[in-house]
């Protein structure tokens, strides 16, 4: 055992966001790897592990970073990691597309930490752009080892690898760096020192032509960030991949229904087989495994398109382009301009765009992004949004209505879009006031998405992962929802209580108290509100499902539903309480209850208030 100890290396990964650090580090795990966050810290890391001449490399991911001067939970993480002496080797990861700025990191990371190997990406991307860099040149001004790759293509890979080794069983001698002479140390003098020192060695090292590196990212800039031209594209832009998720999910999700709930029977005569009461039957065969199954036949397909083609404008280098776009309105707002890419990422799920929010520096912008991100409808709202829609507003089939549909959400999203900046504004003015702090927003060059590793991230570290939550919350819920709907107490069932409960509320809502509890009932997971709403008007005992649209309407109308009902049930839809996997989500990053049950209370005040208007003025 202490053989194996000693042939292991640690590596600690270092880079600015945007080199190309993640691919690096894929590439050479091959994807053997895990995830998780400093301890007492809400920042996430990645170790991997490789094995090069029968030894033994554990690559550790630091968060991407300027700067090893800390100004966030990411700078501070690397800074003290690199400090403490725990990695055997140090690979710094640049961009050969923008040298100069990623060199400032390289200078102060030779301060901190040795040995030290200097791998400059990107290189194909800089050919593209005119931009040749002079790597042996570079090696010799800062005295360490450097490595060209363009890690997209395996190029420069072997070469790495074997100079890593080389790092870690030879080292060099550490040489001595001059100190900076023109005061004891100061923090700004020594970033000025280091950022004319990276100047001066960008200049010595790299060769280009200014006319033509960035021609294409600046003509691509004219149409995505303009003020003209910048916001119409956005949308036209979400309102396609929200088509597209329409679309396609359609048919996955069938097929995958119908998969699922084909078991059910079969699990059902297990269970008679081995002796099973009919309430222990009922409770995992009606309660448990269907609403787990209805869960992910609904969420898994819209999921599985959505956060690929959300990535893929991710891995693009559009979302930055997002959020400065929105940057104007969020400062407005007295919020962080950041706050627009977590809140596109609550669009695919509320969970992890809560998640997100740990990019936003300032604690109490951080809060107000985590506090107002399920106004934004989340993936699993669609299909109820969608089917209203649908049957209520969209009549006929083909692409003109399915378009027309599109743009409906398209115009639901926007709503949302405004009413979390309303309860960002809201927030800023009272509980969490201050002013929005400034921040440093890079725009990376477009790039050509890797659609393989795009598929492979988004669906192990988005889809499963938020559909594994789901499932986690969904589970006991549906033991919940069937013994509340098959217990009687007097003539009812538990259920038909609650609903009768709730209608008074419900008609001051526009609604009824079926449609009131079925949201409840929806907390796990939003995909179930529908079939919940059904079970309660059929008085089925189980979650019910419907043939096609028109029967659903059909049985909405006989209970009652008008255009009027439509309207507040889509405002409810888009505004109300986070579902469970997003609360929970909350609570981890914010550790409190009050904010949690804040987060739970905005959305919901915000579409009780809505409804009831409509309701006012159309009932």
């Amino acid at each position: 055992m202490a053989l194996i100890q000693e042939q292991e290396t640690t590596i600690a990964l270092v880079g600015n966001p945007n080199v190309g650090k993640s691919t690096v580090f894929n590439a050479l795990t091959h994807l053997r790897q895990h995830t998780g966050n400093w301890p007492g810290k809400t920042v996430a890391t990645a170790r991997g592990a490789f094995t090069y001449h029968n030894r033994r490399y554990t690559l550790v991911d630091l968060p991407g970073t300027y700067s090893l001067q800390p100004g966030s939970a990411e700078e501070e993480v690397t800074r003290d990691y690199l400090q403490s002496g725990e990695a055997d080797v140090t690979l710094v990861v640049a961009d050969a597309t923008c040298l100069e700025r990623n060199l400032a990191l390289v200078l102060q990371v030779l301060e901190t930490a040795w040995p030290v190997v200097v791998c400059v990406n990107l290189l194909d991307e800089a050919r593209k752009k005119r931009i040749e860099v002079d790597l042996a040149a570079l090696q010799d001004r800062l005295g360490v080892p450097v490595v060209g790759s363009a890690a997209r293509g395996g190029v420069g890979l072997d070469s790495l690898r074997q100079v890593l080794e080389d790092a870690a069983l030879r080292p060099l001698p550490r040489p001595e760096r001059p100190a900076c002479g023109h005061c004891a140390g100061c923090g700004c003098c020594r970033t000025a020192a280091t950022m004319a020192q990276a100047a001066a060695i960008a200049r010595e090292v790299v060769s280009q032509d200014e006319e033509t590196v960035h021609r294409r990212d600046r003509l691509l800039d004219r149409l995505l960030t303009s003020r003209a031209t910048g916001i119409p594209v956005m949308l036209l832009l979400l309102a396609g991949i929200l088509w597209l998720t329409m679309a396609g999910a359609n048919v996955p999700s069938e097929l995958l229904a119908g998969l699922l709930f084909s078991w059910q029977e079969p699990l059902r005569g297990l269970l008679q087989g081995l002796g099973a009461p009919w309430w222990m039957e009922g409770a995992l065969v009606d309660g448990v495994y269907r609403t787990v199954a209805w869960v992910v036949s609904v969420m898994l397909p819209p999921m599985a398109i959505f956060f690929p083609l959300f990535t893929l404008l991710e891995d693009a280098g559009y979302l930055p382009r997002v959020a400065f776009n929105l940057d104007h309105f969020f400062q407005k707002s007295g919020a962080h301009g950041r706050q627009a890419l977590t809140m596109c990422m609550g669009l695919g799920c509320n969970a992890c765009g809560v998640m997100g929010c740990r990019i936003i520096q300032s604690p109490r912008e951080r809060l107000i992004a985590i506090l107002t991100n399920a106004f934004v409808p989340c993936n699993g709202r669609f299909p109820t949004l969608i089917a209203l829609i649908s049957m209520f507003f969209v009549t006929g089939t083909g692409l003109w209505s399915s378009l027309a549909s599109a743009a409906l959400l398209m115009g639901c999203i926007v709503l949302a879009v405004a009413m979390t900046l309303w309860a960002s504004r809201l927030l800023s003015a009272t509980v969490l006031r201050g002013m929005p702090s400034s921040f440093s927003l890079e725009l990376p060059p477009y790039r050509a998405p890797q659609v393989g590793q795009v598929l492979l991230r988004s669906i192990l570290d988005r889809t499963l992962f938020v559909l594994g939550r789901a499932v986690a919350v969904a589970a006991p819920a549906g033991l919940i929802i069937w013994c509340a709907a098959n217990i009687t107490v007097g003539e009812q069932s538990i259920l038909l209580h609650l609903a009768g409960f709730l209608q008074p509320l419900g008609e001051l809502l526009g609604l009824d108290g079926i449609i009131l509890l079925a949201f409840l009932l929806g907390f796990p997971a939003n995909e179930i509100v529908v079939p919940c709403i059904l079970m309660g008007y059929l008085s089925t005992g189980a979650l019910t499902d419907y043939s096609s649209l028109a029967e659903l309407h059909g049985l909405l109308t006989a209970n009652g539903w008008t255009a009027a009902t439509a309207v507040c049930a889509l405002l409810l839809t888009l505004f109300h309480f986070p579902c469970g996997t997003t609360c929970l989500t909350i609570w981890r990053e914010t550790r409190s209850v009050k904010w949690t049950a804040l987060a739970v209370a905005l959305p919901t005040a915000a579409g009780v208030v809505l409804c009831a208007g409509v309701h006012l003025v159309c009932g």
